[in-house]
């Protein structure tokens, strides 16, 4: 499997994961009815990204410099703002994905960039 073709999946790996985390959180709602409000937010905001991440996803091979960087920032802020979270091995796991969905990324960005 070439590089470009990786980091566009490990994109879509990303989005996937997202995506659970958020119905994940839609699952909890019950167990926890004083932050009802608070997990439905998370929950929005996780399939927000994800639709982005997404859109990323099918774009990148137009090489637009715009969805590139859309998605390297993505990326790297979510790989970023999980140590501000309570870390376990779930959190580290995910950014461990992506981390290496934007290295990924970057490392085969003449694919990706417009010439």
């Amino acid at each position: 499997m070439k590089l470009p073709q990786l980091a566009r999946y490990l994109v879509l790996l990303a989005s996937a994961a997202l995506v659970y985390f958020g119905l994940g959180t839609l699952m909890n709602l019950g167990t926890h009815p004083e932050m009802m409000g608070l997990f439905a937010a998370y929950a929005l905001f996780a399939f927000i990204e994800a639709a982005i991440l997404l859109f990323c996803y099918f774009r990148l091979k137009v090489r637009s410099k715009k969805i590139f960087w859309l998605a390297f920032v993505v990326l790297a802020l979510n790989a970023f703002l999980v140590i501000f979270d309570q870390i376990g091995v779930i959190d580290i796991l995910y950014m461990l994905l992506n981390l290496i969905a934007a290295a990924t990324l970057y490392l085969s960005r003449k694919d990706f960039l417009p010439e």
